[in-house]
């Protein structure tokens, strides 16, 4: 043992100076740009693990290669994924450094060759597969959409993961129809009250949902019958409904994959698309990971059978990014622009952050303490305490900082509908 130790330490100075050597050339580089114009801000992470990875660096600019659209961006989407991502806890993670996040608005800037159906100037909102968060980025023409007269950069950050998420898994995997009974987890958050608002669309669907229970005032509209994330909600279901629900969307995972399937009526459906129950520190706990998967009931195929259930999975970003569906993506989202323009939905923002304020803003997400979506707004300056906070982090090598106070404070700035 003693004689690896020496070559353990060598192996770990090299990867540190390769580390080094990488940033040193990626702030070269970021130099060369400013003096030309073509560098940006953009939020970086470094590695995977907590909060101190993040932070907002000068980059070289993206530009345009064939069938892509460089997009100036006015606001992202933070997501729970992008927690996930943060902490390298997903399958096959990228390599880091990269640009964290998944959706974006702003204005086209440049065309690559063979783009047609968008000009110089458009409105748009996008998907990226990562570096959403920065100043302008690059993506196929695939995967953007014209923002509508009557949406705001902010509201378009806040359309693309939750609509669609929603749409999809309500209308194309269960097949939601009039009279039909829905049980929505995380029923405060983006997803939950686009779940709520598409549901309203169709006559007499009944509402299920669990939230924490601050959240309880701001939501109880949207939802018929609201639970306590922390209370026994299959009995209370059950009291209400003895026959149990139609269908069943799963953010959460764990030991909440065995209760969805139980509450499921014949021929109900049960969808996960979600695994935030995995994430209860800030950063990646295998512990946790193993707990999670560990109160994950067996599911018997042949009970789904003689039961007449149905268990599904739902993931946009493979489909979008892995799977080749982004035409199905662009109908489903053409059905939504429809409902928005008829104003039977709407996005709901929570807050605003500058990318300064991510780290905030994140903290924010994992408290479970959003109504809506949060989104970063690349032209907001950050508060004089965040920016102070920042470039304190930054001079004490980003070190690990308590969260709760800068979470409290945050409540100050709602964004107000």
């Amino acid at each position: 043992m003693a004689k690896e130790r020496p070559e353990k330490a060598e192996e770990t100075e090299q990867m540190i100076e390769k580390e080094a050597e990488k940033e040193a050339a990626e702030e070269a580089a970021a130099a060369v740009g400013a003096l030309d114009g073509r560098d940006m801000r953009a939020v970086l992470l470094s590695g995977f693990g907590g909060l101190n990875k993040l932070r907002v660096a000068r980059k070289v600019m993206a530009e345009p290669q064939e069938g892509e659209l460089k997009i100036r961006v006015k606001a992202c989407g933070l997501n729970f994924i992008d927690l996930m991502v943060r902490q390298g806890n997903i399958d096959n993670p990228p390599k880091t450094p990269l640009v964290p996040g998944f959706e974006l608005s702003g204005i086209v800037e440049a065309l690559g060759a063979n783009v047609t159906g968008f000009e110089i100037g458009d409105r748009v909102m996008a998907f990226v597969n990562y570096n959403a968060w920065a100043e302008v980025a690059c993506t196929p023409a695939e995967f953007v959409y014209k923002i509508p007269d009557g949406m705001s950069f902010s509201e378009a950050a806040a359309f693309p993961m939750n609509f669609v998420t929603a749409y999809m898994m309500l209308f194309e995997v269960a097949n939601l129809r009039e009279g039909m009974s829905v049980l929505v987890h995380s029923a405060g958050g983006g997803v939950g009250q686009a779940v709520a608002q598409l549901c309203s669309t169709i006559p007499n669907v009944t509402v299920f949902g669990t939230a924490s229970a601050f959240k309880h005032e701001a939501i109880k509209t949207s939802i018929n019958h609201l639970f306590d994330r922390n209370a026994d909600y299959v009995q209370e279901v059950k009291r209400i409904s003895p026959e149990g629900v139609d269908i069943v969307l799963d953010c959460l995972c764990g030991e909440n994959t065995g209760k969805g399937i139980s509450l499921l009526k014949p021929l109900g459906t049960y969808i996960l698309y979600g695994s935030s129950n995995m994430v209860t520190g800030e950063t990646k706990s295998f512990f946790s990971f193993a707990k999670s998967w560990w109160q994950v009931e067996k599911v018997n195929p042949i009970k789904l059978y003689e039961e007449n259930k149905v268990m599904a999975g739902f993931s946009l970003l493979n489909l979008l990014f892995k799977q080749g569906r982004a035409g199905v993506i662009q109908g489903v989202v053409d059905k939504l622009l429809t409902l928005f323009n008829q104003k039977k939905i709407k996005p709901l923002v929570d807050s605003l952050w500058a990318l300064e304020e991510v780290k905030e803003a994140m903290q924010r997400i994992h408290d479970r303490g959003n109504i809506g979506k949060l989104i970063l707004d690349v032209e907001k300056a950050p508060t004089p305490l965040m920016a102070n906070d920042s470039t304190e982090n930054s001079e004490a090598g980003e070190e690990e900082e308590d969260h709760e106070g800068d979470t409290e404070n945050k409540e100050r700035m709602p964004f107000i509908q």
